[in-house]
C-alpha cells in the first residue's frame, strides 16, 4: 500500500505526459475529423487532460505526503511536453497550412518549447517560487496559444492572424514573459475566503464567463487578464 501511495502522484504525472504526446500526434492531423471533431480540437482536449493531471499530481502529492525529487523532475519533463512542445506543434501546423504564411514562418513556433525548457529549469532551482511565480508559467503560456490557435481556426478569413508581422512579435513576447523576472500571483489558495484572494476569485469567475461567452478563443484573453496585475506577489500572499 505504501508503494501505491508513494507512486500514485507520479502515475498522474505520467498521464500528463501521455496526454501531451497524444496532443502532439493529433496536432499533425489538425484537419482530420474524428467522431465529429477536428484533429486540432482533439489536440486541445488532450492538452486539457494534461492540465487536469498536472493539477492533480501536485494535489495528491501534498494530500498523501508523497512528494519527491523524482516527482518534481518528472513533473517538469511532462510539462515541457504537454505545455511546451504540444502547443508549439499546434501552432506549427496552423502556420504550415496557412496559405498566406511564408514557408519559413512555422519554424518560429520552436521558440516556445526552448523558452519553456529554460523557464522550467529556473523554476526547479528557484526557492522563491513556492507560492507565487517569477515569469509566466509554462501552462499559462500554453493556454494563451491554445486560445490564439482556436481563434485562428474559427476565423479562417482573418489572414492577419497568421501573418509574420503578428506571429513573430507575439512569439518573442510570450517567450520573454516566461523568462523575464516578472512577479505573478499563483492560483494556489491558502484558504478559500474572499479576503486576500480577491484577484484569484475574480480571475476564476471572469474565466468561466469568458469561456461560456467566447468558447476556446477566450483562453488567450484569460491569460491577458492574468498578466494585467503584474504587481508584487506580496500583495497576493507571496513571500
Amino acid at each position: 500500500m505504501n508503494i501505491i501511495r508513494r507512486n500514485f502522484p507520479n502515475l498522474l504525472t505520467c498521464l500528463n505526459i501521455l496526454a501531451g504526446t497524444v496532443a502532439i500526434v493529433l496536432a499533425f492531423k489538425s484537419d482530420a475529423v474524428f467522431h465529429g471533431l477536428a484533429g486540432w480540437k482533439w489536440s486541445i482536449l488532450a492538452i486539457g487532460v494534461a492540465t487536469v493531471a498536472d493539477f492533480l499530481d501536485g494535489f495528491m502529492a501534498r494530500l498523501l505526503n508523497a512528494g519527491s525529487e523524482m516527482g518534481k523532475e518528472l513533473d517538469s519533463l511532462s510539462d515541457l511536453v504537454s505545455f511546451g512542445v504540444a502547443p508549439a506543434m499546434l501552432l506549427f501546423n496552423l502556420l504550415d497550412h496557412a496559405p498566406q504564411a511564408p514557408h519559413w514562418l512555422p519554424w518560429i513556433a520552436l521558440i516556445i518549447p526552448v523558452a519553456g525548457a529554460v523557464r522550467l529549469a529556473r523554476f526547479n532551482v528557484d526557492p522563491r517560487q513556492t507560492s507565487s511565480f517569477i515569469g509566466l508559467p509554462i501552462p499559462a503560456n500554453a493556454i494563451f496559444w491554445l486560445g490564439f490557435i482556436a481563434l485562428a481556426y474559427d476565423m479562417p478569413t482573418a489572414t492577419w492572424l497568421c501573418a509574420p508581422a503578428l506571429i513573430i512579435p507575439l512569439t518573442i513576447i510570450e517567450a520573454w514573459l516566461m523568462l523575464a523576472p516578472l512577479p505573478l500571483f499563483s492560483l494556489k489558495f491558502h484558504d478559500y475566503k474572499w479576503r486576500g484572494n480577491e484577484v484569484r476569485w475574480i480571475l476564476i469567475f471572469a474565466s468561466f464567463g469568458l469561456i461560456c461567452w467566447l468558447g476556446l478563443p477566450a483562453l488567450a484573453l484569460i491569460i491577458i487578464l492574468y498578466l494585467l496585475p503584474l504587481v508584487s506577489t506580496k500583495n497576493f500572499g507571496g513571500h
